[in-house]
């Protein structure tokens, strides 16, 4: 492989790449039960349920948990039901 043809490849992770992931974010609350976020985690965001109760497990004890990696345009709408249903979750 030549020079230039190295030059031309394009590296896996560039800088664009990582900036167009973003992950859902799920803070923890006081309001919500366990089977309730378990639930919204598995219809929003099709999580299985053994992860949806991992996942409101880490919420409940550090506070926040990364429960889906993705492009924008594909988390707003599962941030916006989870929303909706009255869980904190952002987009960060």
């Amino acid at each position: 492989m030549t020079t230039e043809q190295k030059n031309k490849i394009k590296p896996l992770n560039t800088e664009n790449d990582k900036a167009k992931e973003m992950f859902l974010v799920l803070y923890n609350d006081d309001v919500n039960t366990f089977d309730f976020v378990i639930e919204s985690l598995v219809s929003i965001c099709k999580h299985e349920p053994q992860q949806a109760e991992q996942c409101a497990i880490i919420t409940h004890f550090k506070g926040k948990c990364d429960i889906k990696k993705g492009q924008l345009e594909f988390l707003k709408p599962m941030k916006d039901s989870l929303t909706s249903k009255g869980l904190s979750a952002v987009i960060e």
